[in-house]
């Protein structure tokens, strides 16, 4: 399912989007972030590839991040660990190019996505995990209205061998009218702005 704002639409990841998602990530050399996991140039088809079957899978909904004024891919970002028994999941696999980054179009893409797992797939959690060292993503997801709820230690080995502690974050079903009014009202300050 496309989820559609004013500053981002959301597609569903698919092979055709391989062109513009590799020239997103070449867009800052998004893949040498020590701090996340974005694919090199090489892999997005395997990326793409392995998001594709997640879906078919019902694990995850990877999207292509779209610029609607330009029709241009600006990166990714997904629902993934889906666990539709308990009712929750995870956002990640967020990145954007370094032309989209500060424009307002992440928090646009959160706000899309936390509505739809909350009104739409009726989910009582939203987590969104990032790395200890990551500081703006840590201050970007704060913003979302979701709270830290701990760090979880020596989670993750990163693709340079440095075994990552996470920060885990997240947000519930009734904290969610809150943080939907606030995000709204952010994103319109920065409209207007």
């Amino acid at each position: 399912m496309e989820l559609v704002g004013e500053r981002v639409r959301l597609e569903p990841l698919e092979q055709r989007h391989h062109d513009g998602l590799f020239e997103a990530v070449r867009d800052g050399s998004l893949w040498e972030l020590a701090v996340t996991l974005v694919p090199h140039p090489r892999d997005v088809r395997g990326f793409i590839a392995d998001a594709v079957a997640a879906r078919e899978d019902g694990r995850e909904l990877a999207y292509a991040t779209v610029d609607p004024a330009t029709g241009r891919i600006a990166g990714s970002t997904r629902l993934m660990m889906i666990n539709t028994a308990h009712r929750r999941l995870e956002i990640g696999w967020t990145f954007l190019g370094r032309t989209w980054q500060r424009t307002g179009m992440n928090a646009e893409a959160k706000l899309l996505m936390l509505t739809y797992a909350f009104e739409e797939l009726g989910m009582n959690r939203v987590e969104l995990l990032t790395d200890v060292r990551n500081a703006a993503s840590r201050a970007a997801i704060a913003r979302l209205g979701a709270t830290q709820e701990g760090i979880m230690r020596r989670h993750m080995v990163m693709r340079d061998g440095h075994v990552r502690d996470t920060v885990v974050f997240a947000l519930t079903g009734p904290e969610w009218p809150d943080a939907k009014r606030a995000l709204r009202e952010r994103l319109a300050v920065r409209r207007e702005g």
